[in-house]
């Protein structure tokens, strides 16, 4: 790859700037990751669709991200082209109890536009870090509720460079998972239906959460959120910590003393010290209890 053919050629089909050699630690909530060769913004779908046919004619690798919230990226970084799906993809649009949000919207924003208008049913969401197409595609939840209750249709831009919509009713949503990961297309708009609430008891159920949130989690830490899945009938944080793993470091990575499934940067933690984390506790977790426990975590880039 030709790194300033390409810069050029992605110039010449989005506004902002594209940008070369860009620290992935700033687009992560680990704040961990080496540099991507090119980072490019595009700031609407016809944008998003021009920058496929330029990847795709050039066979270049990609990556979209969103928060970076659920990303492990490695050491050396990432090759290729990352999109990142910013500020012009944060807006949203509501009427009545419907609210139509871009993908890169935060999920906890949007909580608060809820709660503004007496709309509930996010009040779980205040405390998740991703943006509202990654936490759709994943059916994010908590405190017994998910995402995926609400969605009415998704809006996409397939790699082809198409649009396409997706109704509510066709897509499948599973524990930490939904049939969109099948979908060969990036989320660009999703439209939730909430429903009417009273205000006051809606701001006091996010600041339960908040609170509870604040004493079971090292909200002070970079971290990823949950590192792994809950098994069937089980916690995860709950084996790693009988385990014996609370608190246990690695380089700068460690596992939280509030929370077992929370891997946390110490400070200067690198992506190959939370790998190492990682296979640890799965090694020590199936010891113990024979469960093999499976990361939430995507794996990106070169370690």
């Amino acid at each position: 790859m030709n790194k300033a053919e390409c810069q050029a050629a992605l110039s010449a089909v989005v506004k902002e700037k594209v940008l070369t050699d860009v620290p992935m630690r700033k687009h992560t909530t680990w704040q961990i990751g080496g540099p991507a060769d090119i980072m490019v913004f595009p700031s609407s779908e016809e944008e998003l669709a021009a920058v496929f046919k330029i990847v795709r004619e050039r066979d270049l690798p990609w990556l979209v991200v969103g928060n970076g919230s659920n990303l492990l990226v490695g050491d050396k970084g990432v090759r290729g082209v990352v999109i990142k799906m910013g500020a012009a993809f944060s807006a949203s649009v509501w009427k009545g109890d419907q609210v139509e949000a871009c993908a890169g919207m935060l999920l906890s924003a949007l909580a608060l536009e809820a709660a503004d208008r007496s709309l509930a049913g996010l009040e779980f969401a205040r405390g998740i870090p991703g943006s509202i197409g990654g936490a759709v595609r994943m059916n994010a939840g908590a405190y017994g509720s998910n995402i995926g209750s609400y969605v009415q249709s998704v809006h996409a831009v397939g790699y082809d460079g198409e649009q396409l919509d997706v109704a509510g009713e066709d897509i499948s949503f599973a524990y930490r998972d939904s049939s969109l990961f099948q979908l060969d297309a990036v989320i660009t708009r999703v439209s939730l239906r909430l429903y009417e609430g009273d205000k006051e008891q809606i701001l006091a159920q996010i600041k339960d959460y908040s609170q509870r949130r604040s004493f079971a989690q090292p909200l002070e830490f970079p971290s990823c959120g949950s590192v792994f899945r809950n098994p069937a009938f089980d916690h995860a944080g709950r084996l790693i910590e009988m385990a014996g793993l609370r608190g246990f470091n690695y380089g700068g990575a460690g596992v939280s003393k509030k929370h077992g499934n929370f891997i946390i940067n110490l400070g200067g933690a690198r992506a190959c010290d939370v790998r190492e984390l990682i296979e640890e506790i799965q090694r020590r977790v199936f010891e113990y209890s024979g469960v093999q426990l499976e990361p939430e975590v995507k794996f990106v880039g070169e370690f």
